[in-house]
């Protein structure tokens, strides 16, 4: 599935959602397209480089991003125990972690944008079908979370579209250094 495939497919999500279900859908649907727009035209190569300082590449973005939502979807679905308890992680649980911020030896930017879309499809059927966005599970243990906060379906989901914002910027500023193509301007 092409990037505008997605795009058309993510908006008739949006549009067959009503309310406060088809504004996080229609959220969310954009920024999905811009993160997916940044790798218009690449090579699997390209999709791994890491043209700046620091350590993310497209195609690595795209995959964290991708357990970013799996995660969230998750922890939606059957609350923290989804997502691990982050303050138990060994050396070897944060370097596999790493490996989402980078293309591996085998895989394609084709592939890391199948497992989005179908991440993606997931996410939305969600949306549309859960039965109460103000469900709440407390949040996972992590040291970035307060103690004994709890975020509803609603909040989480609301996390997913902004880790997908946050990342779809750092993806047109990696995609601009490595040949000037820009998402929007």
């Amino acid at each position: 599935m092409t990037s505008d495939e997605q795009t058309t497919r993510d908006q008739a999500a949006a549009t067959t959602a009503t309310g406060e279900r088809a504004d996080l859908l229609e959220a969310l649907a954009k920024q999905r397209h811009f993160l997916r727009f940044t790798t218009r035209d690449l090579t699997d190569e390209q999709a791994g480089l890491r043209p700046t300082a620091g350590e993310l590449c497209l195609g690595g973005l795209i995959k964290h991003v991708t357990s970013v939502e799996r995660g969230w979807v998750g922890f939606i679905l059957n609350g923290p125990s989804a997502m691990g308890d982050f303050t138990a992680m060994t050396e070897a649980d944060w370097a596999q972690r790493a490996d989402e911020f980078r293309m591996l030896p085998g895989e394609t930017l084709a592939g890391v944008l199948a497992d989005y879309a179908e991440e993606a499809r997931r996410t939305d059927d969600l949306v549309a079908t859960l039965p109460d966005l103000d469900a709440a599970w407390p949040l996972p243990k992590a040291p970035w979370f307060e103690g004994d906060a709890q975020w509803s379906a609603r909040r989480a989901l609301m996390h997913i579209i902004a880790e997908t914002a946050q990342h779809a910027g750092h993806a047109d500023i990696i995609r601009e250094t490595l040949d000037g193509a820009k998402s929007m301007g």
